[in-house]
């Protein structure tokens, strides 16, 4: 597969996502969050992040996909 400014793109936003996504998971797994009764608020943000970079991630996933499909589509207009 070709990588094009698209693709390229999007995988950047997947890497980003992920790592947002590992970053936050962490936080909320902290040991200064076991045994608390209410979530901190920086719990709370955390969990908000975890959400919105898993979108960022699907996102990104769905650019790629449909990159992936015009360049096959592309190709088979050329053979």
């Amino acid at each position: 597969m070709a990588i094009t400014s698209i693709t390229g793109t999007a995988l950047q936003g997947i890497q980003r996502g992920m790592q947002g996504l590992r970053r936050n998971a962490a936080e909320i797994a902290s040991p200064g969050q076991a045994g608390t009764t209410f979530p901190t608020k920086d719990a709370v943000r955390a969990l908000v992040e975890l959400h919105q970079n898993a979108h960022q991630a699907t996102a990104s996933l769905t650019v790629f996909k449909a990159a992936d499909q015009m360049i096959g589509s592309l190709l088979d207009i050329e053979a």
